[in-house]
């Protein structure tokens, strides 16, 4: 049965509290911690040597849709009515709208050390201890606007820019690719930060704390961040019927970027799909 992901603004006082139960009990099994282990076994910027399947590449989209599933599938496993909500960063830009209320992910971090105090993610609750990570710090940490070093969110304008593109993405196929919707979407951009920060990365370093770097499963904000990113996606493939996933073939050899790229039909580690298998969703969920 197909169900449906809405935008979090909407959901109803009870699908709020039941998103945030099921978190809670994922959390509680240890599922969620092994996907926070994953996705920092497969951050590999493209500096480094070896594939890319998860950033900086042409399957940072699949890859992160089948991400979600994941966790969606372990939400959906401790209550069957929740699915993932998306947050719509270019309308809800404020550090206090949603998702940022006491009955669903808390607030900004206190100044003295960036630590969340509100919500149910706050460590003092006692269901929210960070188990891995880069650093030992036990409790999550946002930095919501980076007040001291103000950013903006990506706009409208901004994703308009990224869905006109009609190519799903160029060579090199990496940060450096200047042409295509993957990297205009995951915002690798010229320059130095911040201006080089754009859409998807951009908001990441807006809401700061864990959510900068590898371990920024830890705070759930991530799902609904990359559910709005996926909702995207969605929405590039409507308006350019009949693009598809590039490249296409492996990059011959000699090109750099050979075994370090997946293919269209290559296996998208540590599962056993393609970027193929995940281009269309349609049999799995919709957005609202």
């Amino acid at each position: 049965m197909v169900y449906t992901r809405k935008d979090v603004s909407t959901l109803t006082r009870s699908e709020r509290r039941r998103f945030v139960n099921a978190v809670l009990e994922v959390k509680r099994r240890g599922e969620y911690d092994e996907l926070v282990r994953m996705h920092m076994q497969y951050y590999a910027p493209d500096g480094e040597t070896g594939l890319r399947a998860a950033h900086m590449s042409p399957s940072f989209l699949p890859w992160h849709r089948r991400f979600l599933l994941d966790l969606e599938n372990a939400l959906r496993r401790a209550d069957d009515a929740v699915t993932l909500p998306y947050w719509d960063w270019t309308r809800d830009r404020s550090p206090t709208a949603v998702p940022w209320t006491e009955d669903l992910l808390g607030g900004t971090g206190r100044r003295s050390d960036r630590q969340v105090m509100t919500g149910p993610f706050a460590f003092r609750n006692g269901a929210w201890t960070i188990r891995e990570g880069v650093t030992d710090t036990e409790y999550l940490m946002r930095d919501l606007s980076r007040p001291r070093d103000p950013i903006a969110l990506p706009t409208s304008k901004d994703v308009e820019a990224a869905l006109a593109d009609p190519v799903y993405d160029t060579a090199p196929w990496n940060s450096t690719s200047r042409k295509g919707f993957r990297n205009k979407i995951e915002g690798w951009g010229p320059g130095r930060p911040p201006d080089s920060w754009r859409t998807h990365n951009r908001v990441h370093r807006w809401v700061g704390g864990h959510m900068v770097g590898g371990a920024s499963v830890n705070d759930p904000v991530f799902w609904l961040h990359h559910a709005y990113v996926d909702l995207l996606w969605s929405r590039w493939q409507r308006r350019h019927k009949g693009a598809r996933y590039l490249p296409s073939k492996p990059p011959a050899r000699g090109d750099a970027q050979r075994g370090r790229v997946v293919a269209r039909r290559q296996k998208l580690p540590p599962w056993d799909v393609t970027p193929q298998d995940l281009e269309d969703h349609s049999r799995i969920y919709r957005y609202a």
